[in-house]
């Protein structure tokens, strides 16, 4: 390609629309893979935008990437939790990280024209062709399948980039989402953000000085978000159509004002501090696309969903959703014959992650009680038909909490009784069934396991479906069960095991017609194996009434 900055015709395997961290990721593990990549960019960086708190799950993404460790010289102010008012109390209180994670226990508050600048960066260190200034206008379909883009340079010259595949990473702009009707704003997250940027704010008293401040209040809540430039971003969210009003009548400056004259904390913090910077909004940001994917094309980051900020899972899901798309065309370009498999696949992972917040938030948000007023009272969950044992979100809270803010819904909310009581149900039938193994295993001879006949639980099944692999998809084992419908990639001895539990099989019988052809040392092995998968798939509740004799 020459002089790629002037040309107006270019070509590449793939194009990325936009050099967020969706499209930087993705163009980073795209150029891994020996494809060649462009990344048009409509601004120039370092550019300012708002989402500054990570979450510890970003960090082996990070990794990943091979941005870590910019990330970490980087001087960003270490994130050990959050502190909030919220649920049933006036008081501040705090949750932390390493409650629930021993090697994730801090994230980051970043400034992101800094950090975005670090993700692009660390994309053209990878081999990326990165074009900042070039706004994508269109894309091209030829007969149904994306082929390239049309776009504008800085110098307000057209041109256009043919390509094989089209990456959507155009953030909140949707480009391909509204070109193909899909947008479906989220009927219950009707909110909008008013956000600034305050100089000589007072933290939080150590040891949460770095933690991300959350405070509920009559008409929506507020944040506040320390920076290592010594600056604040402090935010409020409320209704959408109140905020609007509210705006157009005062402007956002005496909006933003007003909303933080009704608070207790955040008011008191910003006693000394200045608005250094000129009011932004967000309006009606919580939506998903109906099809992420298609020929010839992927939507990845806010291109594809954004969900309501409560939890801070913006660049999370960005920075995932930029790994699997990047795996994804990947996939479909090496193996067409994968691309629809696949591209369900994506769509099932990410939808799933973006669900997990969806549900979670929508819980916090009915679970407060702090304050009362049209915005909570119109936010109340009162279908009590959605709580069952087996809801879709049960498991990430009677599990193992990946991300830490789970608990706090039950410890510090005040949920719904069906959902509680479900919560209850779930945990008593895990630590019975955890009790009844650890009571088998002080057994000396270990026999009754083995003689143990087990079932699967309704629903448990092992599907073979495209699986992540070291940066493409390929065709795996994937356990679907009543709490994880999308399905579990799982190995080789779990799908085995499913499927020769046929409720007449003892453990023992499973072992001996699994390892037919093996010697002594090998059958010892293969009945831990065995063993230790049924005591995991019992506990999970994929396999139920282990009858012994």
């Amino acid at each position: 390609m020459n002089n790629p900055e002037s040309s107006t015709e270019l070509s590449a395997d793939v194009v990325v629309i936009g050099g967020g961290p969706a499209g930087s990721a993705a163009a980073t593990m795209l150029a891994r893979k020996g494809w060649q990549v462009i990344v048009l960019e409509r601004e120039q960086f370092p550019r300012e935008h708002v989402g500054e708190s990570l979450l510890p799950a970003s960090i082996p993404i990070l990794e990943e990437l091979g941005a870590l460790p910019a990330v970490e010289s980087a001087g960003f102010l270490p994130k050990h939790g959050a502190t909030m008012v919220w649920g049933t109390g006036s008081s501040p209180w705090s949750w932390y990280f390493k409650e629930t994670s021993q090697r994730y226990p801090h994230s980051y508050q970043v400034w992101r024209p800094q950090f975005d600048q670090i993700l692009l960066d660390n994309a053209r260190a990878a081999g990326v062709t990165v074009l900042e200034g070039h706004q994508v206008t269109n894309v091209i379909f030829d007969d149904g399948e994306a082929v390239g883009v049309e776009f504008t340079n800085g110098d307000g010259v057209t041109g256009d980039a043919q390509c094989k595949f089209v990456v959507d990473a155009s953030g909140q702009s949707t480009l391909l989402a509204r070109h193909l009707e899909g947008k479906q704003w989220d009927p219950f997250f009707q909110n909008l953000a008013v956000y600034a940027y305050f100089t000589d704010a007072k933290p939080l008293p150590e040891p949460d000085q770095n933690n991300i401040f959350i405070e509920s209040y009559q008409h929506g809540w507020l944040w506040s978000i320390p920076l290592h430039t010594g600056r604040t971003s402090v935010g409020t969210v409320v209704d959408s159509k109140i905020g609007q009003e509210g705006i157009q009548r005062d402007g956002a400056k005496a909006f933003l004002e007003a909303q933080l004259a009704q608070s207790s904390h955040t008011k008191a913090m910003l006693e000394n501090a200045k608005m250094d910077s000129e009011p932004t909004v967000v309006r009606d940001w919580s939506y998903t696309s109906e099809k992420l994917f298609g020929p010839g094309f992927i939507l990845a980051g806010d291109a594809a969903c954004f969900v309501d900020p409560l939890f801070s899972s913006g660049v999370h899901l960005a920075l995932m959703s930029g790994v699997l798309a990047a795996a994804y065309v990947t996939t479909a370009l090496n193996d067409p014959t994968m691309a629809d498999e696949a591209g369900d696949v994506y769509q099932e992972l990410y939808l799933k992650e973006y669900n997990q917040f969806r549900e979670m938030a929508r819980l916090f948000y009915s679970s407060n009680l702090s304050a009362e007023s049209y915005f909570w009272e119109a936010r109340r969950i009162t279908n009590s038909d959605e709580y069952s044992p087996r809801h879709s979100f049960i498991q990430a809270v009677a599990g193992q909490p990946p991300r830490g803010y789970e608990r706090v819904v039950l410890e510090r909310g005040h949920a719904p009784e069906e959902f509680t009581a479900s919560i209850r149900a779930v945990e008593t039938e895990r630590r019975a069934r955890t009790e009844w193994l650890t009571a088998l295993a002080g057994d000396p001879q270990r026999n009754q396991l083995l003689s143990a006949v087990p079932n699967l639980a309704e629903g448990v099944k092992v599907e073979e479906k495209p699986v992540l692999a070291e940066g493409e998809f390929v065709r795996g084992h994937v356990l679907n069960t009543v709490s994880q419908p999308e399905g579990t990639p799982c190995s080789p001895i779990v799908a085995a095991v499913i499927a020769a539990v046929d409720g007449q099989k003892s453990v023992s019988d499973i072992v001996d017609s699994l390892g037919q052809h093996l010697d002594q040392a090998g059958h010892a092995q293969l009945e831990e194996a065995v063993s230790r998968t049924i005591e995991i798939l019992y506990v999970d509740g994929a396999i139920t009434g282990l009858v012994t004799e």
